[in-house]
C-alpha cells in the first residue's frame, strides 16, 4: 500500500510539473543561430515551442537556444527563417501565440 501511494505521488508531481505553458505577445526576428530556432528569456535551451501568427494563423515548431528579446513587450524573437515561415519577415514584428511543446 504505502508503495502504492508513493507511485501514484510521483506521477501526479511528474504531470503537474510537465504542463505546457504559453503566452500571448509580440515576436520579432533575428539573425540567430539556426534555421527554425529562437530566443527567449526563461524557458530553458533546448525547449520545443510552437509559436504562431495570430493575423494568418500560420505555425512553426521552434527550438529555444538563445536568451531574448530584451526590448519590453516581446515574448520572443525568431530566427529569420522561422519569420520567412510566419509571414512577419517584412514587418518586422507580428501579434503571436506561444506554446510549450512537451516532449
Amino acid at each position: 500500500m504505502k508503495k502504492t501511494i508513493m507511485v501514484a505521488t510521483a506521477l501526479l508531481s511528474i504531470s503537474a510539473t510537465a504542463q505546457a505553458q504559453s503566452w500571448t505577445g509580440k515576436a520579432s526576428y533575428y539573425r540567430g543561430r539556426g534555421h527554425m530556432t529562437c530566443a527567449h528569456r526563461s524557458l530553458p535551451f533546448g525547449t520545443h515551442v510552437r509559436v504562431t501568427n495570430l493575423s494568418n494563423k500560420r505555425s512553426v515548431l521552434l527550438v529555444v537556444n538563445d536568451r531574448g528579446p530584451f526590448i519590453a513587450g516581446r515574448i520572443v524573437d525568431v530566427s529569420t527563417g522561422a519569420a520567412d515561415a510566419l509571414g512577419f519577415r517584412h514587418q518586422g514584428v507580428a501579434r503571436v501565440a506561444l506554446e510549450t511543446v512537451l516532449n
